[in-house]
């Protein structure tokens, strides 16, 4: 029987919006997407170009915290590119990368904020801004890590950040040409878009969540399939590089805490 954690199960969750994604830049933003970008290519998608969140690409595993250049996470490191924030827009317009951003509020349709919440002429909370949200979204492949559902999921957004399926819809063409939200990834269940009209579905529940814990945190029409499987356990080996390679020090831990 497996002792996986919540916190493994959703890093899991997370490194499967990877898989298919072949030789493609894995950009998260943040440890937890981070962690679960590097458990991806460790395990079932060994061509993604990882960078080490500075300006290397590398090939390897380097735990998190640590950089290139960081004595503590050299072993087995080996540079294969320089990645510096400018050139990471070449990979941005031609689609082949894929991001993971967090959210303060997200809709049916994925539009996405972090930007502000209330009027954002006058906010009553102002957050990071728009930030690279709007081109990161039309551009190419994004998913959403999101470690409150409760809180975060909204009927609607405040400001778009991140356009959703219905405002690229009304876009003039080729904008959105790339636009794909793979999945959404909470404490509780795991969502994707794959409905006739690109709403938010219910893909998974994490085990000992039910369907019911999920609605009741989700304040928007969801689409939920007849039978809704349990998201799967980490792999043994998953396990060791999650706990000994990835994260010893238990930094992704920190998302869960109250």
């Amino acid at each position: 029987m497996s002792d996986a954690t919540i916190d493994e199960i959703c890093l899991v969750a997370l490194a499967e919006a990877f898989r298919g994604d072949g030789e493609l830049l894995c950009h998260p933003m943040g440890p937890f997407p981070v962690a679960a970008g590097r458990l991806a290519r460790a395990s079932f998608e060994p061509d993604l170009m990882l960078t080490d969140t500075i300006a290397y690409a590398v090939v390897g595993t380097l735990p998190l915290g640590t950089t290139v250049g960081d004595p503590s996470g050299d072993e087995g490191i080996v540079v294969e590119g320089y990645l510096p924030f400018r050139t990471v827009f070449d990979q941005a317009w031609s689609g082949h990368r894929h991001v993971v951003m967090g959210a303060s509020q997200i809709d049916r349709h994925g539009n996405q904020n972090f930007a502000a919440i209330g009027d954002y002429r006058q906010p009553k909370a102002q957050l990071l801004g728009l930030r690279g949200a709007p081109g990161n979204v039309i551009n190419h492949t994004t998913s959403y890590w999101i470690p409150n559902q409760a809180r975060t999921f909204a009927e609607s957004v405040d400001v778009v950040s991140g356009p959703g399926y219905d405002r690229v819809a009304a876009l003039p063409e080729p904008s959105g040409r790339f636009h794909e939200i793979r999945r959404v990834v909470t404490e509780l269940a795991a969502y994707d878009f794959e409905t006739p009209d690109h709403t938010m579905r219910l893909r998974s529940v994490h085990p000992g969540v039910s369907v019911d814990d999920v609605l009741a945190a989700t304040p928007f029409e969801l689409a939920v399939p007849h039978e809704v499987p349990a998201s799967r356990l980490p792999t043994d080996e998953e396990l060791h590089l999650i706990r000994n390679v990835i994260d010893p020090t238990g930094i992704r831990k920190h998302e869960f805490r109250s």
